[in-house]
């Protein structure tokens, strides 16, 4: 094995090698960010039908079952795809790591940061297809009835019930 000096070149080294990672880090933060605004819009709307629901009919409660539904299943894609793009950018902080780690003792770690590489992929596909998941439920719910539920929450005068969205 030959000898890895520690040298200001051989850090200087490292870290451009590790400005692709610390980019891929950029990017699952937006990714992040945008799961955690539409969990947000996922709980803040269960909770307006779970309050709306109390002082409607057998007919109108189904139709909001059906969304609430459907809003469960969301929250469950989304839990999933916040939870796989955590840990796909906490493994790409593991790459950074062991890059420098790799650097100090002196041990050839090419496999590891690969392998770890690899399984951060791994998990933000998973995060992805997760994503995918939550948006096509969505889609699918919107398609199906969201205007019923809109003119469930009016009363007879067309004023707006108070619920929060």
């Amino acid at each position: 094995m030959p000898e890895l000096e520690l040298t200001n070149l051989s850090i200087a080294a490292t870290i451009q090698v590790a400005v692709a990672p610390v980019f891929l880090l950029a990017g699952i933060s937006g990714l992040l960010m945008v799961m955690t605004n539409r969990l947000g819009r996922i709980i803040d709307r269960t909770r307006s039908l779970r309050s709306a629901i109390r002082v409607m009919s057998d007919e109108q409660r189904f139709v909001l079952d059906t969304e609430l539904l459907a809003l469960e299943r969301r929250g469950r894609f989304i839990n999933f795809a916040i939870a796989s793009a955590s840990t796909s950018a906490l493994t790409v902080c593991l790459v950074i790591f062991t890059l420098f780690m790799s650097q100090f003792v002196h041990i050839e770690m090419a496999g590891v940061i690969a392998g770890l590489f690899m399984f951060a992929m791994l998990a933000l596909i998973s995060a992805l297809i997760m994503f995918l998941g939550e948006v096509f439920v969505a889609a699918k719910t919107m398609r199906k009835g969201l205007a019923n539920v809109e003119r469930i929450l009016m009363d007879d005068s067309g004023n707006a019930k108070e619920t929060s969205h």
